[in-house]
């Protein structure tokens, strides 16, 4: 049994229920099978500081990256032409290779005719084990920060699920490609969300993409009231389960905000979680369940223009946190209500939820081309393997086979396809066909805190930091046709190729972080992230007085890091309130919480972020 536990955005109790769920199973007389989690949030990886595991193997993950030589290379530029990461440009006659874009597929290698580009193996990050546990086996990946194959590290420590018993994998949250690795091949995957308006938008997202898959889905409401009116309706329209639910109490909160296990210290859980996989047996057994129809975003006004970005006499601020859920949107609308002179850019395009404060009416609206779809005709192929011998990313697979059980055709695994199309260039018999693919839309909107620029990448599809680009370029064009002299951005959680597009180049990013271990320890990989692009970072504390130990450690951690902390935002009940009515906080009301936003905004002023 392979459980995927995945939420359509961060902050939902994803972590909470994998952990505790691993302990829970582990320690029942009932199970009599070995337990196994794995952390396949390699961007975040977040479990082992509940687990406290003592790593016994680390393997490395490597993959091949091209290198230059530059006393073959005659400067054609034909690696360029071919790269569809963007990672290589010839100025001058000569190669520059960007290796935070690199893919690894290999297609600049092969199709240079002097030799002058080779492939060399990088390590782009580690899978660490932990298999003598008394209670279950741990392992987790870790993606080294400025690296974007989140997915090649998913694969990796995948390896390790546990043949004969229970494997839980806690996936990274979203639609996008890391979290179709860790969810597909699943038995079951549980969708963790919690009863908002947020919750809802992202778990029709997150349902979409593991039926798509065709896992058997499952709804677990975390933080309950006991009726989550707002989810139930929707999985009865669905027919997808709630098999479970968790209390909401702050007492949890502070468990989790410490390191602890809720199930350590609040044994009225036990059941609740025992119960839940009961219910997640009869699910992979049940019938299958169909894919529920994806809500468009209706077009309205003529299609965008082409995107350039111009450049403009603006600052651009982008709001970013190591994890989801720590209040990150909240603060970004907040913002935007408040600031004048301003154009919003929302780049976090696999769980986009700005337009849920914003209520925006959209302008322009235009399919996104992200890159290839490889498909082979069966007809013209000749079986001869030699495209599923130089996939560097194993989305080649047999189609057909003959009586003697040999392959007759080959067929791409779309899921697993980045669309690099070395296949194209490699097939002796032109059975390849190379075209465009549209893996999204993007957006311009009007809302009555000014334009907006935003997309929505499509479920399971590829190139997610591609249309953040777009995003950010659109942006870019708007503020120099209005005069605006600030862009508001809303930035990709976590620290992959969403965040890496959201984040390069910008004048400034705002981290909103939050007192907890799994806070603090994003905290540190974003920071990490920031001075590896060279932009400055300012910290805001959300839900300050959660933890008054782990907010020191911020502080503390602010100040090595030259990152001021200009923003403390205590826990109020009244933020989950305004959420649930669809609206910005400081609009809301005049609580602690929207208080203190408010001085953020003037402290910014403070600080000269406006400013040139």
């Amino acid at each position: 049994m392979i459980i995927a536990i995945a939420s359509g955005k961060g902050g939902t109790g994803k972590t909470t229920l994998a952990v505790n769920l691993a302990a829970a199973l582990s320690r029942s007389e009932d199970i009599d099978v070995p337990v196994r989690l794995l952390d396949c949030d390699v961007e975040e990886p977040n479990d082992h500081l509940f687990v406290r595991p003592t790593f016994s193997r680390v393997e490395p993950v490597e993959v091949l990256k091209p290198e230059w030589n530059e006393e073959l290379c005659t400067g054609c530029g034909e690696c360029a032409r071919a790269c569809q990461s963007n990672a290589i440009a010839v100025v001058k006659g000569k190669v520059l290779i960007f290796p935070e874009l690199c893919h690894a597929c290999g297609v600049c290698s092969f199709i240079c005719p002097e030799g002058a580009i080779t492939e060399r193996s990088v390590a782009i990050g580690r899978v660490e084990l932990d298999e003598e546990r008394a209670d279950f086996a741990f392992g987790h990946s870790v993606l080294n920060i400025g690296e974007a194959l989140a997915p090649k590290i998913v694969q990796e420590v995948k390896k390790h699920a546990e043949p004969d018993g229970i494997t839980i994998i806690d996936a990274s949250p979203g639609t996008a490609c890391p979290v179709v690795e860790a969810v597909n091949g699943a038995d079951v995957a549980l969708m963790v969300t919690e009863p908002t308006p947020f919750g809802l938008n992202d778990l029709k997202l997150a349902l979409g993409l593991s039926l798509t898959l065709g896992v058997p889905t499952a709804i677990i409401v975390n933080r309950s009231d006991g009726t989550d009116t707002l989810i139930q309706d929707y999985a009865d329209m669905t027919g997808v389960p709630v098999i479970g639910r968790i209390p909401f109490k702050r007492e949890y909160a502070e468990t989790y905000s410490r390191g602890d296990l809720l199930l350590d210290r609040h044994p009225e859980l036990r059941p609740i979680l025992l119960d839940i996989y009961e219910r997640v047996c009869e699910v992979a057994a049940g019938p299958p369940q169909p894919v529920p129809e994806e809500e468009a975003m209706a077009p309205v006004g003529p299609p965008g223009q082409p995107s350039s970005g111009l450049s403009g006499s603006y600052r651009e601020v982008t709001v970013i946190s190591g994890k989801g859920g720590t209040g990150k949107t909240t603060v970004t609308a907040s913002l935007a209500a408040l600031l004048d002179g301003k154009l919003l850019a929302d780049c976090d395009v696999d769980a986009a939820d700005l337009h849920l404060l914003l209520n925006p009416e959209i302008k322009e609206v235009e399919d996104f081309v992200g890159g290839q779809k490889a498909t082979i005709a069966p007809d013209a192929c000749t079986a001869c393997g030699r495209c599923a011998e130089m996939c560097h990313f194993d989305a080649i697979e047999p189609g057909e086979f003959d009586e003697e059980g040999e392959p007759v055709s080959y067929r791409i695994n779309e899921f697993a396809c980045e669309g690099c199309g070395l296949c194209g260039y490699v097939c002796p018999v032109d059975a390849v066909d190379i075209s465009e693919a549209v893996t999204g839309q993007s957006f311009v909107s009007e809302t009555e805190c000014g334009s907006l620029a935003h997309a929505r990448l499509g479920i399971a599809e590829e190139n997610s930091g591609k249309l953040v680009t777009r995003v950010r370029n659109r942006a870019s064009d708007l503020a120099a046709q209005q005069g605006a002299d600030k862009i508001l951005g809303d930035g990709s959680p976590g620290t992959g190729c969403p965040v890496i597009a959201s984040v390069s180049g910008v004048d400034l990013a705002l981290i909103v972080t939050e007192p907890t271990v799994s806070g603090v320890h994003d905290l540190e990989r974003v920071l990490e992230l920031t001075r590896h692009f060279g932009v400055p970072a300012l910290i805001c504390i959300n839900k300050c007085d959660l933890n008054a130990e782990q907010a020191q450690r911020i502080r503390n951690m602010a100040r090595r890091t030259n990152s001021p902390v200009v923003s403390e935002i205590p826990f109020d009940e009244e933020v989950n309130r305004a959420l649930m009515d669809g609206q910005i906080l400081v609009n809301y009301g005049a609580g602690p919480a929207a208080t203190a936003v408010r001085r953020l905004a003037e402290a910014l002023a403070e600080e000269g972020v406006w400013h040139k």
